[in-house]
């Protein structure tokens, strides 16, 4: 999953990144409003972390855009300001969920998890396909009853082709999805993880789960995908 931080104090963001991916988040900063809708229009992101206090836009407004485009980007906000009238006005304006300042890292993940098991049903706790089980509470991953040991971007990009089972993901939507925008590597990087996953996920068994659609991308489903599979 992918999540965007709007903070101008680089110091807490960083703080914050370092921690979300440590729980193998993909995170991406911005350091003013007008940056952070940048980053919104460019990218697809499963939440959003805002402060309220930021140069060039505030975050009250860039909260206001955000629901225009963004309807169902569930946002979480980060303030010094504890006034009721602040937090009805915000709750009101489209924020999911309001976090005051100072707070403990452990209560703002909590709260990270609990907005994202509110949205749709892919974001369900347990996914499962085949003989396969992805606890994303645990983040353990069981095959044929046997526990398979991920790295943190081996289960990223796992759970990301998991959502949606024979859907087909380009390797761009992977990219832009499972790495942040601070990535800068070898330009095969999702080739190179998929290859990871199948030795863990399925050479040790008979049935395939993990498929290439050539020309296209990758799909993880039951069955060998359609001939000519196309992204939805």
């Amino acid at each position: 999953m992918r999540i965007l931080i709007v903070e101008d104090d680089r110091k807490l963001a960083e703080f914050v990144a370092r921690g979300l991916r440590a729980e193998r988040f993909a995170v991406d900063l911005a350091g003013t409003g007008r940056e952070g809708e940048s980053f919104i229009s460019s990218y697809a992101y499963d939440l959003l972390v805002l402060d309220l206090m930021l140069p060039q836009m505030s975050g009250s407004e860039l909260l206001r855009r955000v629901r225009q485009s963004h309807a169902s980007l569930p946002v979480l906000v980060l303030t010094a300001r504890d006034a009721i009238e602040d937090k009805v006005m915000h709750f009101e304006a489209g924020a999911d969920d309001y976090l005051t300042k100072p707070f403990d890292f452990a209560e703002l993940l909590v709260r990270i998890k609990a907005l994202l098991r509110r949205t749709p049903v892919e974001r369900a706790d347990v996914l499962r396909i085949a003989d396969l089980e992805l606890n994303r509470l645990t983040q353990q991953v069981r095959r044929d009853g046997h526990r398979i040991d991920l790295t943190a971007k081996e289960y990223a990009l796992f759970e990301y082709l998991l959502c949606s089972p024979g859907r087909v993901f380009s390797r761009t939507m992977i990219l832009n999805h499972v790495w942040d925008q601070s990535f800068e590597g070898v330009t095969n990087i999702v080739d190179v993880y998929v290859r990871y996953l199948r030795r863990k996920v399925d050479e040790p068994f008979p049935v395939k789960l993990i498929h290439t659609v050539r020309g296209v991308g990758y799909c993880v489903r039951d069955a060998e995908p359609e001939r000519h599979a196309a992204i939805e």
